[in-house]
């Protein structure tokens, strides 16, 4: 069995993501929605929250399941035997990022290849951060997230504007 995970925060998950999710299905057995904690980030969603509205967006797929771990990722993909690192690209500026986390992962865990998969034009400009910040002031954020994770993210960051 070819298994593939999509390691992120996804704080919030957005369409891109989902898409990407969608996608990585299509070419492997099982996927895992990997939900991790960076220590140098801050977090506007639990990590139950965050795991709740992902598997909302994917519960009509069941090659697609969600996840949790807290330390480095190539542990866990040496653990649960995973083929594959799927990573979503939007531009340039995350090739850079994601590639020199390829190498680390690469040295880490050699068996694992990172597969990187670019965003469709219509999620290229779509952030977790361009949401949060949205969705803080009270817009609309209904066109850039899974329809199952509106409610919670608007009830979450409805006039936060600290963020």
């Amino acid at each position: 069995m070819k298994k593939a995970v999509c390691p992120g925060s996804f704080c919030p998950v957005t369409n891109g993501h989902v898409d990407i999710f969608r996608r990585a299905a299509e070419l492997f057995d099982e996927v895992i929605v990997l939900v991790m904690t960076n220590p140098d980030k801050h977090y506007d969603f639990s990590t139950e929250e965050r795991c709740n509205m992902i598997m909302g967006a994917v519960a009509d797929d069941p090659r697609i399941r969600v996840d949790v771990w807290n330390g480095l990722l190539a542990e866990y993909v040496q653990k649960n035997g995973i083929n594959a690192i799927i990573k979503g690209l939007r531009s340039a500026t995350d090739f850079d990022y994601e590639f020199q986390m390829a190498l680390a992962n690469k040295s880490l865990a050699p068996k694992a290849e990172t597969v990187f998969m670019t965003a469709r034009p219509e999620n290229m400009y779509i952030s977790s951060s361009l949401v949060r910040q949205i969705a803080s002031f009270g817009g609309d954020v209904s066109d850039f997230v899974p329809k199952e994770a509106v409610e919670t993210i608007e009830r979450v960051l409805k006039n936060k504007t600290d963020i």
